[in-house]
């Protein structure tokens, strides 16, 4: 069978064809979608603009735009643009479910609901729909009815390709990830102008044959949320017998509870105390750990349902908002400096090496980047800015010698720590795991500072990932 043309021959084939049907909105809409395959977002964005300039109800380049917009991260841009589709085509699923996602992802999880269900109800074996139901579920704590979605999408659940943006002959990477949730965040570091990937959901293993490929990502990083799509991967990557990024063994002893333990004894390092109990025997472990303390129902990240008490009425009334049956009971472990601010760094792991992401400084203990104090204070900046160029400088030899501990037990191929510091100048151990998000910061000059500590992670990766796949 003859191999596809090239974008490049297939542009030249369609800007033919435009010089003789300048008007056509399917040619100028097809052009767009070649121009954003080769990584010509500016044209392709003014390709798509074209194509609606000539037919502003066009399904395929209003939803091409959208989802352009949305990959290039002007997100705005692309829900202004989905709600024009759905405006003009409000029967329709595809409409329905990619709104809905932009919508869940800028936090709006009660509209996107509202649109996901009318979309299952439209189309009920759509499995993007029946997933993204599930997620919005999920997110505020029905995990049963979660998975009544979930496993209603497998059936009809296909392998996803993202198109090779590169030159040559790309490194073909099969990703791993799980419908549940709590998958590594790959969209930068698998580059597309480096790798050919296609993604398999371990819950749908089977639905149709696996692509050839050069490596295996195992992107199933979070044991406390799926420990049983952990399992699936370990199965999976076993049968194929292809090289393997983050084994699932080694993610398997990653979850909360685990990894403090498993951590435990390495010096200048401390690691709280934390245990996964029922929510009625959680009061017996508040009592061991001593207040405050911080309770979690396993699995969420970015400080979703996550409390701290500092004693048993807070502890009890916490528990109450907290969904399942389960919680993390978690000591606390304070990092105040004298001025009352709390410090979050994040080291990530690549092979084993450790390099600084960030520094985030906050005035409350649930400390994240996107609502730290880092925006408004060039003196936080510039310490941040230190800690990324030299990390050792700011946290001390100690720290980093723990912190290169911490890697080489842990054994990821990618992870990282978030953690604080003590007065003493220890390491004060937050979380340890695969699920760490690199990022390039927001493309604002006041964050130029930070592209080079981002960078150095991707091109770590990249090379190390490269490297494997080609049997190194």
């Amino acid at each position: 069978m003859a191999a596809e043309p090239s974008p490049t021959l297939r542009l030249a084939g369609v800007e033919g064809a435009l010089e003789r049907e300048p008007h056509s909105a399917d040619l100028h809409c097809l052009r767009a979608s070649i121009l954003a395959e080769l990584g010509r977002d500016e044209d392709a964005t003014s390709a798509y603009i074209e194509a609606l300039r000539r037919a502003p109800a066009h399904f395929d380049a209003l939803n091409g735009l959208g989802g352009h917009l949305y990959r290039t991260d002007f997100r705005t841009a692309a829900r202004t643009v989905y709600r024009q589709l759905l405006a003009l085509h409000p029967e329709s699923a595809i409409a329905l479910v990619n709104l809905a996602n932009a919508l869940l992802e800028n936090g709006e999880a009660e509209e996107a609901e509202t649109l996901y269900r009318k979309a299952v109800d439209l189309a009920p074996d759509d499995p993007d729909a029946r997933q993204g139901l599930a997620n919005a579920l999920q997110g505020r704590g029905e995990t049963e009815a979660a998975e009544v979605q979930r496993r209603a999408s497998y059936a009809r659940r296909r392998i996803a390709r993202r198109p090779y943006r590169g030159e040559g002959r790309p490194r073909r990477v099969l990703e791993l990830v799980s419908g549940v949730g709590g998958n590594v965040p790959t969209r930068f570091l698998l580059d597309e102008t480096a790798f050919e990937v296609a993604t398999l959901m371990v819950e749908a293993d089977g639905v149709e044959p696996i692509p050839p490929h050069d490596i295996v990502f195992n992107a199933v990083g979070d044991p406390d949320l799926a420990p049983q799509a952990v399992d699936a991967a370990a199965r999976i990557a076993e049968r194929l017998g292809s090289p393997v990024l983050n084994a699932p063994a080694r993610v398997r002893p990653t979850g909360r509870a685990s990894v403090g333990q498993r951590l435990s004894g390495i010096p200048h390092l401390r690691t709280p105390r934390v245990a996964r109990v029922a929510k009625r025997e959680a009061a017996g472990d508040a009592d061991a750990c001593g207040y405050p303390l911080l309770v979690r129902s396993p699995g969420f990240h970015t400080g979703r349902y996550f409390e701290r008490a500092d004693g048993p009425g807070e502890l009890a009334a916490a528990l109450e908002r907290l969904p399942g049956d389960e919680a993390l009971v978690i000591g606390f472990l304070d990092g105040r400096d004298a001025q009352g601010l709390y410090r979050k760094y994040r080291a990530i792991f690549v092979g084993g090496e450790v390099f600084p992401l960030h520094l985030a400084v906050s005035k409350g203990w649930k400390t994240h980047y996107f609502s730290s104090e880092m925006a408004a204070s060039p003196a936080l900046r510039a310490e941040e800015a230190r800690y990324l160029d030299d990390p050792r400088s700011v946290i001390g030899p100690a720290a980093m010698e723990a912190l290169h501990a911490v890697a080489a037990r842990l054994r990821l191929d990618f992870g990282g720590i978030d953690f604080g510091l003590s007065a003493a100048g220890e390491v004060l151990l937050y979380e340890a795991n695969a699920t760490m998000l690199v990022s390039p910061p927001p493309p604002d000059r006041m964050w130029d500072y930070r592209r080079p500590a981002a960078g150095r992670v991707l091109a770590a990766f990249r090379a190390m990932a490269q490297a494997r796949a080609a049997g190194g």
